[in-house]
């Protein structure tokens, strides 16, 4: 009996520091490969939307559920060209430039970019701006 509840607490511990450790770590923006399109941690293509205005996300409730935003933790910090935008709904969202960054729920793997061009060409693939 003794050897399930140590067992049961070595169990429980590990759980509540992974959870802890989780909370504590803010999600990180999109590395920068030049030449190559933004991509979020499970590689899904970016994109920007033309109607957002500077530093602001107009794709909301429908919009957002075809073009989920690019999510950032609430302890994420602006971090030079990348910014964090707080949506209408208080959530925050990252930026590059000043332009909110979304997926395409249509991309269904990495790679695809069937979003580009969408709504008479609003919707536009997230690239590194060149110097």
């Amino acid at each position: 009996m003794n050897t399930r509840i140590t067992s049961a607490w070595v169990a429980m511990c590990g759980a509540a520091a992974l959870t802890l450790s989780g909370l504590a770590m803010a999600e990180a923006h999109p590395e920068l490969e030049p030449g190559k399109p933004f991509v979020d941690a499970r590689g899904m293509t970016l994109y920007t939307f033309a109607e957002d205005e500077d530093g602001k996300s107009v794709c909301n409730n429908e919009c957002a559920k075809n073009w989920p935003p690019l999510m950032a933790d609430k302890t994420a910090k602006d971090d030079g060209d990348w910014t964090v935008v707080v949506r209408d709904d208080d959530t925050r969202q990252w930026a590059y430039m000043g332009s909110p960054l979304y997926t395409f729920k249509a991309d269904k793997k990495p790679g695809d970019m069937i979003g580009e061009g969408k709504k008479e060409n609003a919707w536009q693939v997230a690239r590194p701006v060149e110097d």
